[in-house]
């Protein structure tokens, strides 16, 4: 039996919802499957009754359910303590960012925390937002900037930074490839290269949003995950994506990238980044580099 199984455990137990428990805890439906399987295997007990239509707690779920929060609580207030003694003595802030803010926001930041704190050094992990919270939520990073989930662990403390601009990336030998910028009519028909809804909700869902709100058809040419391997298909001629500005930064050639326009409003061809950190837990180094940050906002925002 290991700790976070009984964190899947409670969620599921709170939510009765493996979806929604999901969301909570920043992982996947079918990763919090696994780990609860695998808490039942260790107990050699069912805790969870899951139809179609409803989860609910078995006799023995229910028996598991203090007991689970207790040594949940215990973990948490052990973690607490010594994490507290250690932000005394450490010089290194552990931050996870998603690819965008790694190639944008980070630099700017670094370079000023470099100016400000010197001392303080930076371990820096490049994820997906679905795997950054349980890091964070486990006490492995300080900070994360992260795109904002749909709902968010009530131990988490989420702060809205600003939107990032996308572009249209399409392939230099490309018809429209020599304009200004591209309206969003004018993609009608073109072939999509748009990132995997698990792994990247945000950027998905405003590829299709846009399309569907100029009533237009969504041509998906190809799924794709990372950032890197969707602008390489692109110079390959696979097809357009919508894409944050920040991607123009990567050393892909044959590569264009033009400014999208809409006539709705301009939020919507933007995607929005927030801070994240866990409340309640004392850490100072990790504050300098917030206030650094929030001093600093608008001049990060203007290049976003």
């Amino acid at each position: 039996m290991e700790i976070k199984q009984l964190r899947c455990f409670l969620a599921v137990a709170e939510a009765l919802h493996f979806g929604r428990a999901a969301q909570k805890l920043g992982i996947l439906p079918a990763s919090l499957g696994r780990e609860i399987r695998l808490l039942e295997e260790a107990l050699g007990a069912r805790i969870i009754e899951r139809t179609t239509r409803h989860v609910l707690l078995t006799d023995e779920g229910r028996r598991l359910l203090d007991d689970a929060r207790q040594i949940v609580s215990h973990v948490d207030a052990v973690q607490s303590r010594f994490q507290q003694v250690r932000q005394g003595q450490r010089t290194e802030v552990r931050i996870g960012a998603i690819d965008s803010a790694a190639a944008g926001l980070i630099p700017q930041l670094l370079h000023d925390l470099k100016l400000s704190d010197p001392e303080v050094s930076v371990r820096l992990l490049e994820e997906k937002t679905v795997k950054l919270l349980p890091r964070l939520q486990s006490g492995r990073l300080d900070l994360a900037f992260i795109r904002p989930p749909e709902t968010v662990d009530p131990r988490i403390k989420l702060q809205r930074l600003f939107n990032e601009t996308v572009v249209v990336a399409m392939a230099a030998s490309h018809r429209l490839a020599d304009r200004e910028h591209i309206d969003i009519e004018e993609l009608e028909n073109e072939p999509l290269i748009v990132p995997d809804r698990r792994s990247r909700p945000h950027s998905h869902d405003l590829t299709i949003k846009l399309f569907t709100d100029a009533g237009m058809h969504v041509r998906i040419a190809q799924v794709a995950d990372e950032k890197q391997t969707i602008v390489n298909l692109v110079a390959a001629d696979i097809g357009l994506a919508i894409v944050p500005r920040w991607t123009s930064r990567l050393s892909v050639s044959g590569v264009r990238y033009l400014p999208l326009k809409t006539k709705t409003d301009g939020a919507m061809t933007q995607l929005p980044l927030s801070a994240a950190w866990v409340k309640g837990v004392r850490d100072p180094l990790r504050d300098r580099v917030v206030a650094l940050l929030m001093r600093n906002l608008d001049a990060y925002a203007r290049n976003a």
